[in-house]
């Protein structure tokens, strides 16, 4: 009996010495994903009446090499101070882009990507309100907006279905009549769904 028990727990242990981490496969060509994402504008420091912040939601998909198509679409505002209130200063905006793999660990559970994207949408500024409470008129106006945007992502797989994904992002957009340029930093969730 307690030659049974040692030779099972030899096979045991010797299991476990030589047993590797069994992973699915990720980033292969045609698998998608349907990210939500958050974050801040033109930095962290928010004064009162001064926040900025954007969300989004993307689907990618995934092309050779980890590299990936991306497509989706954001809501940033913005708000800037006039005497005592905030005037927002909002942009709807859709994007497609491609996103460059250029480093992943053995494991395949980090990837850091470089993406070029192509935006175009709306800007609204105090949503089209002319006339502030002290009777100013905002000059101001909404009008399409287009552009491009430069992205550094970092994805970390948290399991084969669930990544994280964090992103630091310099948007560049023609046509608005108050800043062409954000940087947003922010986060997000990607859900593999094939």
């Amino acid at each position: 009996m307690n030659r049974i028990v040692l030779v099972i727990s030899l096979v045991f242990s010797m299991s476990l010495l030589f047993m590797e981490k069994i992973q699915a496969q990720r980033c292969l060509p045609g698998m998608r994903g349907i990210e939500l994402r958050a974050g801040t504008v033109d930095g962290f420091k928010q004064e009162k009446n001064k926040e900025a912040f954007y969300l989004g939601a993307a689907i990618s998909k995934y092309a050779s090499g980890g590299n990936k198509w991306v497509f989706g679409a954001e809501y940033l505002q913005k708000n800037y101070d006039y005497k005592e209130m905030a005037i927002p200063v909002s942009a709807f905006t859709a994007e497609g882009g491609y996103y460059y793999n250029f480093l992943s660990d053995g494991s395949k559970t980090l990837f850091m990507s470089l993406g070029i994207s192509a935006l175009g949408g709306y800007e609204t500024c105090n949503w089209e309100d002319k006339v502030l409470y002290d009777g100013s008129t905002l000059t101001n106006e909404g009008a399409f907006v287009y552009g491009g945007a430069a992205t550094l992502e970092i994805e970390n797989y948290l399991s084969d279905r669930i990544v994280l994904v964090i992103s630091a992002r310099q948007r560049m957009l023609f046509g608005s009549s108050v800043s062409k340029f954000h940087t947003q930093v922010g986060v997000g969730l990607k859900f593999i769904i094939n």
